[in-house]
């Protein structure tokens, strides 16, 4: 029984809740960037190229048989998928980099906590006023 109200502490304590939700959201934000980079990005790229397909560029080490399916190398996607990272990559670096800057922002705007004066201080003090008062 003890386990079990470990776990529910644990899952109630908020950071599953905002963990699912980060990754579902990157799920779905992986699935956009792989879609601009296959249907957006990649085609004027290959165009560039010589009317090269990406999909389309493997390696064939087996053609297809009756009995057993082409081994390739898709060296083509593979590529598609290092610009997929490098988007996501960046995507993620900025927005870090932005979310940062909003910390700091906020931490320079908060006003600073003055630490009460310690016993040297308070004397030194005293001992200022009394020869101020001389």
């Amino acid at each position: 029984m003890k386990i079990i109200e470990e776990f529910k502490q644990f899952a109630i304590k908020g950071n599953v809740l905002d963990l699912a939700v980060a990754v579902i959201i990157g799920g779905a934000f992986g699935k956009i960037i792989s879609s601009f980079v296959s249907d957006v990005l990649m085609p004027p790229i290959g165009l560039l190229l010589g009317r090269v397909d990406f999909r389309n560029l493997k390696i064939v080490l087996e053609k297809a048989t009756a009995t057993n399916s082409e081994v390739a190398i898709s060296y083509g996607l593979f590529l598609q998928n290092v610009v997929d990272f490098l988007f996501i990559a960046f995507a993620v670096f900025m927005v870090v980099k932005f979310s940062n800057r909003l910390t700091k922002k906020a931490e320079r705007e908060k006003p600073q906590e003055v630490a009460p004066p310690g016993v040297e201080e308070k004397l030194l003090t005293e001992i200022r006023d009394i020869l101020k008062a001389r």
